[in-house]
């Protein structure tokens, strides 16, 4: 049988996905024990043990002056930036979304301008955007939602567009709207669409807001990661970037799930 062909069982397929983090882990133990060796005060490795304890302490140990466990309170700026500016991203690809690909005039004002725009680096509007909001979090927000909203736009009006035109027309001879038949006939199938571009969307959002937390910031995941890296404090580092990732990936799978709960049709996969 070719390899094309074949399909791992449900045992074969738990021991391939754990595969490479296991890989990953001895790669990484052999590594920071051959540095630790050469030189036993080397910081840039530390032991998988000196790991553990710093997740230890940093989950439960209160800062001295403001008596609160930095990083909870990192994680809950961090995800009250992140879900602002990407439920902010959303509301408005939904709706110039559903405007572009349903509206012919809406379609030629705006379709040229969002594909220009989604040309520009977010990143490169960052200085402009502390200039003219200041270095809180509006600035923030923002820079996350101008660096996914253009592709949330053009991903939805496209699916818009891709709506079977007797639908339309049907609705149309009933006597529906044109507000009617973007929020009863368009809506709700796009909707799956919505998640999954906004899925997609994260990795970019994550990294705008890590890239503003670290230029201007007092809190946040981003911010912890850049201040202690004067110290070399790796194992400050790799903990905060594990959790970051954890956060990412439950982020994500909650949306695929709910995705299915939602919108079984849809067959939307994770």
């Amino acid at each position: 049988m070719r390899w094309i062909n074949r399909n791992p069982g449900r045992l074969a397929s738990v021991v391939l996905a754990a595969l490479p983090f296991v890989l990953v882990a001895l790669v990484y133990s052999a590594g920071s024990a051959a540095r630790l060796a050469e030189n036993p005060q080397d910081r840039i490795l530390p032991a998988p043990s000196a790991l553990f304890e710093t997740t230890i302490r940093l989950l439960t140990e209160p800062d001295r002056r403001s008596g609160e466990i930095l990083f909870w309170s990192d994680t809950a700026s961090s995800l009250t930036l992140l879900a602002s500016g990407v439920g902010i991203a959303a509301l408005i690809g939904l709706s110039l979304g559903l405007a572009i690909g349903l509206v012919p005039m809406v379609r030629r004002t705006l379709q040229g301008f969002v594909a220009v725009v989604s040309m520009i680096p977010p990143l490169a509007v960052l200085p402009i955007l502390f200039i003219t909001l200041g270095v809180g979090d509006a600035a923030k927000v923002a820079l996350i939602a101008i660096g996914i909203t253009p592709f949330l736009i053009r991903d939805l009006s496209a699916r818009t567009l891709e709506l079977p035109q007797e639908q339309i027309v049907k609705a149309q001879t009933l006597g529906a709207s044109s507000l009617s038949i973007a929020l009863s006939v368009a809506l709700p199938q796009i909707m799956p669409r919505l998640i999954s571009a906004v899925r997609l969307s994260l990795g970019p959002a994550w990294l705008f807001l890590i890239a503003a937390e670290a230029v201007a910031s007092d809190s946040g995941l981003g911010y912890r990661v850049f201040l202690v890296r004067r110290f070399l404090a790796m194992d400050v580092i790799l903990n905060y970037v594990a959790w970051i990732t954890l956060l990412a990936f439950l982020i994500d799978w909650a949306l695929a799930r709910a995705s299915r709960y939602f919108y079984p049709w849809a067959e939307v996969r994770s």
